[in-house]
């Protein structure tokens, strides 16, 4: 079961949730109410792009179009895009804050 943990940043407080299934990272922000911002929700824009500080083994691997567009906009191989990015269900802590923040 994975544990993500949203830093605190200049748009909302730190926040942790608990995740026994896993699952696609955009239905836990808007679940929770992380503060990541978002827009487009189809990985055209960018808005959600995330740095993953812990844990980027516990997603699984990017699909072509969220890594064309990290690699068009200049994403680090720490970034992902939130509204593409999917947890396994495994143990382990992820720590994440939007990029740029």
């Amino acid at each position: 079961m994975p544990t993500v943990e949203f830093l605190e940043n200049a748009i909302g407080r730190a926040k942790v949730v608990e995740l026994p299934d896993g699952g696609s990272l955009v239905d836990v922000c808007d679940e929770y109410r992380a503060p990541v911002p978002f827009s487009c929700r189809s990985a055209t824009c960018g808005t959600c792009q995330i740095d993953v500080v812990e844990g980027l083994e516990l997603f699984e691997a990017p699909e072509a179009e969220e890594r064309e567009l990290l690699e068009l906009i200049g994403g680090a191989a720490s970034h992902r895009l939130a509204c593409q990015a999917r947890l396994r269900p495994v143990p382990g802590r992820v720590r994440l804050k939007p990029a740029g923040s």
